[in-house]
């Protein structure tokens, strides 16, 4: 497995951009889940749909390139997503070349298609800038709550249940399997005397809270992200090491084919010392909801 890819990332037109990969769905036959080739086409979608955590670990060496090995202490990735995209469909990591001196600095990011679609888009940074992340800037409540029945008693304000989580050396040895963009900070663990976990890793580590809040609440509904950022405070994420998680609920509300919810995990270390945040956006589909599904029947036999 080579170990880094940097070296294929072109400067064009001002751009950091990353060669065409195909990343790999591993969830084609995960039943229940909206990465399920049948359950996705079930529910409208071409097939078993790629995570876009997975998408975002293809940025992760041009964000390199762009800000140094320093992004992974203390840089920002920040992402809608727009498109979704199924196993083997070929995309390219973009950001905006930022200065020669990248301090306190943010550009714009995207992920497309070779034909140029985009399939997210939002900002990477680096320290601390003046202006907010794309998914900061955002406004959150543009959907109104409505009367959710997935999500039904979700208040902004909620606190989550804090969790112990942690990325273990198995859980990373998965994914550098189909990893398209393999660093050799996910192999040697001498740079911050342990292996650096990727943006997957990452994310289902810090969803730990998240998960415990909603486990009963959405009583088997299929979910899939809509938005994520990564902020490494002190990072970065590291395997096998022990963290506590919390976070808070921003906003839950509904469209006519979901219902979903923004919220912030957080990881700090033993010593208490704040590692890695999170925002997040999760959709709930409401054609795979049982209580949809029997408000409807109830609704026929009325």
């Amino acid at each position: 497995m080579k170990e880094d890819l940097r070296e294929e990332i072109e400067i064009r037109d001002g751009q950091l951009v990353g060669p065409l990969r195909a990343p790999v769905n591993p969830m084609r036959k995960a039943e229940g889940s909206i990465h399920d080739e049948g359950e996705a086409r079930k529910l409208g979608f071409r097939g078993g749909l790629v995570a876009g955590s997975i998408h975002m670990e293809q940025l992760a060496p041009v964000l390199v390139r762009a800000f140094g090995e320093a992004w992974l202490e203390r840089g920002t990735i920040s992402l809608y997503f727009l498109t979704p995209t199924l196993h083997g469909e070929e995309v390219r990591a973009v950001i905006e070349a930022p200065p020669a001196d990248p301090s306190d600095t943010q550009v714009e990011a995207w992920m497309e298609k070779a034909d140029g679609t985009r399939i997210c888009e939002g900002t990477a940074s680096i320290g601390s800038p003046l202006e907010p992340s794309a998914l900061h800037a955002r406004k959150l409540d543009k959907h109104a709550s409505g009367e959710l029945r997935i999500l039904e008693g979700a208040t902004r304000g909620d606190e989550f249940p804090m969790a112990d989580t942690s990325v273990p050396h198995e859980k990373l040895d998965e994914r550098l399997k189909v990893i398209t963009e393999p660093m050799h900070w996910y192999i040697d663990d001498s740079r911050w005397t342990g292996r650096v976990a990727t943006m997957v890793n990452q994310v289902n580590a810090l969803m730990a809270p998240a998960d415990a809040y909603l486990r009963e609440m959405r009583a088997g509904a299929i979910g899939l992200y809509g938005a994520i950022e990564l902020r490494n405070v002190s990072g970065p994420m590291l395997v096998d090491t022990p963290y506590r998680s919390g976070g808070t609920l921003l906003h839950a509300g509904e469209t006519p084919k979901t219902e979903y919810l923004w919220f912030d995990t957080w990881a700090d270390d033993e010593s208490h010392k704040r590692i890695v945040e999170m925002r997040l956006m999760l959709r709930f589909m409401k054609a795979s909801s049982k209580k949809y599904a029997e408000a409807t029947a109830g609704a026929a036999t009325a």
